[in-house]
């Protein structure tokens, strides 16, 4: 033993450790082997194996398989764990062995190291910490527990937090009509409420489709051991684990009702991870329709003015950029690839188990966070706090040629259509080309061409 290191053995042999490290052998094992990427899984991630564990020992004990001693030792040392303590340990590289095993290992070595401190006798890592389990059903676990949790208390508020100030805003904005576009050309006008009505829609959707897929979230793989069977772990020991997990939670996980279809397969989560892709969409459409609308704020549409947040530029001095919706574009981004990366990894599921586990619990909660973070950050910084530039809406919407559209019925789509072309080619006002062009009066035309009006649908008589 060196001053930096002492040695720890396994059942391959020995190895150094560093001294003051809480893991042990096979954790330093898999530091050894995987100097893939530097990056690790979440914290909220190690903190649900420590709840999986915590409870899992309360179960053993109260089956009568751990005794009491070391069971309140292990529960002690995975709370120190859940309360975010001693997370530096957990240095195991995301790109690892594809069941996880060896960051199950890496908390249950560290967690075996402080509960044997804690209750002054030998804890061991897979004897005890580890018992009635397996990191073919502790991890797929770990990813729904975690998941379903991230979801109710980071993922679900924040969405609601953006639909709540979009449709504020858009109660706001009643009474301002802009003119509408279709492909990126002049249509028939809307107001705004309707406008950003479609945008909050689009987040209530999201949270029901968030909603209608987490009942399968909470069907857990807990039980089901190393291929599906539940070797060596207690008949009961599933349906008292899920009820003790929920009592903890308040939320309603149970035991799958197939623990071979839980480790083989991954299709609840890809499920979820599908839902997270398509509010990226969204968000990435609320983005894209508000840096448009900002843009400007002279030679753009300038319809919408976004709070200043920073300096624009380096050398163009006063430069001011949508920050924010530019964020959320590079979120919806990500998403959406971590939405490939685990249907790729979803399909890893070779007989009794899934092998690309790891990345699958990376991606599912690195997206939840994203877009729990980003939603925030869309309403508090961009969609709340922005102010219409009515001016520049009631110009353009004054000189729309494709108003005329109002008067099909009444002059027929040919005549409407030479209306427009004229009005536009002139750049006049529509209604003044009208009143040439129509034999209507100014007073019929003040009335069929009311941009308000229009926006309310219906036919023009």
């Amino acid at each position: 033993m060196t001053e930096k290191y002492r040695i720890e053995k396994d059942s391959m042999g020995e190895l150094e450790v560093p001294v003051n490290a809480l893991y042990a052998a096979q954790t330093q094992r898999a530091i050894n082997n995987f100097p893939i990427s530097g990056l690790t899984l979440p914290s909220s991630f190690i903190r649900t194996v420590a709840l999986i564990k915590k409870n899992a020992a309360k179960v053993n004990m109260e089956l009568g398989i751990l005794d009491e001693i070391r069971a309140n030792a292990i529960i002690q040392a995975s709370q120190q764990i859940i309360d975010g303590n001693h997370l530096d340990q957990f240095p195991v590289d995301v790109f690892q062995t594809g069941s996880g095993t060896s960051t199950n290992m890496n908390v249950n070595e560290v967690l075996a190291h402080l509960a044997s401190d804690i209750a002054n006798v030998a804890v061991a890592a897979n004897d005890h910490v580890n018992m009635g389990q397996s990191s073919n059903d502790v991890i797929p676990t770990a990813i729904h527990i975690s998941a379903a949790m991230e979801c109710h208390n980071t993922l679900l508020p924040s969405l609601k937090h953006l639909a709540e100030v979009i449709e504020n805003k858009a109660s706001s904005l009643e009474a301002v009509t802009k003119t509408g576009r279709t492909h990126l050309m002049d249509a028939m006008p809307l107001t705004m409420a309707q406008e950003l009505g479609a945008w909050a829609l689009q987040i209530r959707n999201a949270i029901e489709r968030i909603n209608v897929t987490l009942p399968r979230v909470y069907k857990l793989a807990q039980g089901g051991t190393a291929v599906g069977t539940g070797i060596n772990a207690d008949p009961q020991f599933a349906e008292k684990f899920a009820a003790v997990l929920s009592k903890e939670t308040g939320l309603p996980f149970k035991p799958n009702e197939s623990f071979f279809e839980s480790l083989s397969a991954q299709d609840a989560i890809v499920e979820l991870s599908g839902q997270t892709k398509v509010i990226a969409v969204s968000l990435m459409k609320i983005a894209n329709d508000l840096r448009w609308m900002n843009s400007g704020p002279l030679a753009g549409f300038g319809e919408i003015e976004l709070v200043a947040l920073q300096p624009g530029s380096s050398i163009m001095p006063g430069k001011v950029n949508p920050v924010i919706p530019e964020a959320t574009a590079m979120v919806a981004a990500q998403v959406i690839g971590n939405d490939a990366t685990i249907t790729v990894a979803g399909q890893a599921g070779t007989f009794q188990l899934n092998v690309m586990l790891p990345v699958i619990a990376y991606n599912i909660l690195q997206s939840i966070e994203l877009i729990g973070n980003i939603s925030r950050a869309l309403a508090d910084k961009a969609l709340a706090t922005f102010i219409v530039r009515e001016d520049n809406l009631q110009q353009a919407l004054s000189k729309n040629p494709i108003l005329v559209t109002a008067l099909n019925p009444i002059i027929g789509y040919e005549k409407a259509a030479q209306v427009a072309k004229a009005a536009y080619k002139q750049g006049r006002p529509i209604i003044d080309v009208a009143l040439e062009m129509t034999g209507l009066s100014r007073e019929e035309l003040e009335k069929l061409l009311n941009p308000k009006a229009l926006t309310k649908g219906g036919i023009s008589h």
